[in-house]
């Protein structure tokens, strides 16, 4: 039995990585299920034996994405330890990666909720999550700076966050529009700036 389910989990994720590149880079009116299908080399019995319809295998496919997007990230700024430098290092990894994303076809959370806002609800809800968690990660990391006295007090960490997310994605978005790196460069040098305003250079007074 165990080994059934093991499989079936196989497939599973194996449907979803393949969906994921689909979504990713044609959107979800532009994937059918005999995109899926051929991706997978499966039936429509192998597909529909793990996800009911094809909304099922989008909302999963965006969730395996952002995790694979998050993990690189992570991976990346893991043994940074000031905090301010760890976000610097977010901005220089999209922009190294703008054109060989982790997801074929860009960011996941930009493609989505472009084409989620008003048709799919639930993919709509997906892409909140996400960037409610990406926020709350930016917050945590600068509410950690701000007690370890590398940081600036006064610093409003929400509003942050939403500027460092809004100019990230917005850089990615004209970059690849417009098929020139230069174009997250001018916002990537404005962001950075925006990031070591809240540097603190000199140890605070005792």
């Amino acid at each position: 039995m165990s080994e059934i389910i093991a499989k079936s989990e196989r497939t599973r994720a194996f449907i979803v990585k393949q969906a994921a590149t689909l979504f990713n880079k044609h959107g979800y009116a532009g994937t059918s299920m005999d995109d899926i299908l051929k991706a997978t080399g499966l039936s429509k019995g192998g597909v529909y034996g793990n996800f009911k319809s094809k909304e099922d295998i989008a909302l999963a496919a965006f969730e395996h994405a952002v995790t694979v997007v998050t993990r690189e990230v992570r991976q990346l700024t893991h043994g940074i330890a000031h905090p301010l430098d760890k976000l610097r290092a977010v901005v220089l990894f999209y922009q190294a990666r703008i054109f060989t994303p982790p997801i074929e076809g860009g960011c996941p959370i930009l493609n989505t909720s472009v084409e989620a806002d008003d048709n799919h609800p639930a993919l709509r809800q997906k892409v909140l999550e996400a960037l409610d968690q990406w926020q709350q990660r930016i917050i945590y990391v600068l509410e950690k700076g701000i007690e370890s006295g590398l940081v600036r007090k006064d610093t409003n960490t929400s509003s942050f966050a939403i500027r460092f997310i809004g100019m990230l994605e917005g850089a990615i978005l004209l970059a690849r529009l417009y098929q020139n790196e230069s174009h997250f460069e001018v916002i990537a040098n404005a962001l950075l700036d925006m990031i070591e305003d809240l540097r603190i250079t000199q140890s605070p007074e005792v």
